[in-house]
Formats: structure tokens, sequence, C-alpha cells
């Protein structure tokens, strides 16, 4: 590969970079997620662990998706990842609806609101199953 065609990798690799990291504080600033999961969860105090969390977080599975590392034999290891990475798309995914106010908007357009409990229900166990399947059948 010639210097020309490195250094146009580069280039479009750090602004892909800039454009997606954008659009992700973006998406969490404008919507105020962050500070509606910490009113959900009364965890105001740890604001700071939040943040350093989702820095973290970015930091980390950029590198591991960058140079391509797997984890083999550390079973447990990979449970308690998986499960902090559910736990995270978990709140982040329950905040945004809270946000947006999609899950009272649905009940109604569906005549609902009786039943609000089983839909909630419902897409939770939903979501988990169709994560257990993607995680076990096509890994």
């Amino acid at each position: 590969m010639s210097l020309i065609q490195l250094s146009l990798l580069w280039l479009f690799g750090f602004a892909g970079g800039i454009a997606v990291g954008s659009g992700f504080v973006a998406f969490i600033t404008v919507l105020d997620i962050l500070p509606r999961l910490l009113q959900m969860t009364k965890s105001q105090q740890y604001l700071r662990w939040y943040e350093f969390a989702i820095v973290f977080g970015v930091v980390v599975f950029t590198l591991v998706d960058f140079f391509d590392w797997m984890a083999y034999g550390f079973v447990w290891f990979n449970l308690l990842i998986g499960l902090f990475m559910g736990l995270f798309v978990g709140m982040l995914a329950g905040a945004l609806t809270e946000v947006v106010n999609v899950i009272p908007i649905l009940s109604r357009r569906l005549k609902m609101q009786r039943y609000l409990f089983l839909l909630i229900l419902a897409m939770a166990i939903g979501k988990t199953i169709g994560s257990l399947c993607q995680w076990i059948f096509l890994e």
C-alpha cells in the first residue's frame, strides 16, 4: 500500500470516527439521555461514574474492534462482560423510551393502557430471548 493510499485510509477512518462519535454525543446530549437515566435510577451522586463508564466503554470496545481482540477460554469473564453490556444497552434503551415517550404513545395507539405492564414485560422478554438466541446460535 502506498503512502498516499495509507494517508487517505487514515483520513477517511478518522473522519468516519469523528462523525460517529459526534452523532453518539449528540444523541446522548440532545435527548438528555444521561440526566434522565440518573433521574430514573435516583443516582445523581454517581454522575462521574456514569460518564467514566461511557467513555471507558467506548474507548475499550473501539480498541477491541479495531485490533480484533478475542477472549478465548474465559467463559465467566465473557458472561460478566455480556451482562454489563446488556445492562448498559437496556438502561440506555429505557432512558431513550422515557425521553421520547414511546411506550405511552404505543399503548394508547394499540388501546392497551390497561395492559401496559404486560406490554413492557413482553418487550423485555422478547429482547432477552432475541439476544440469547443471537448470542447462543449465531456466535
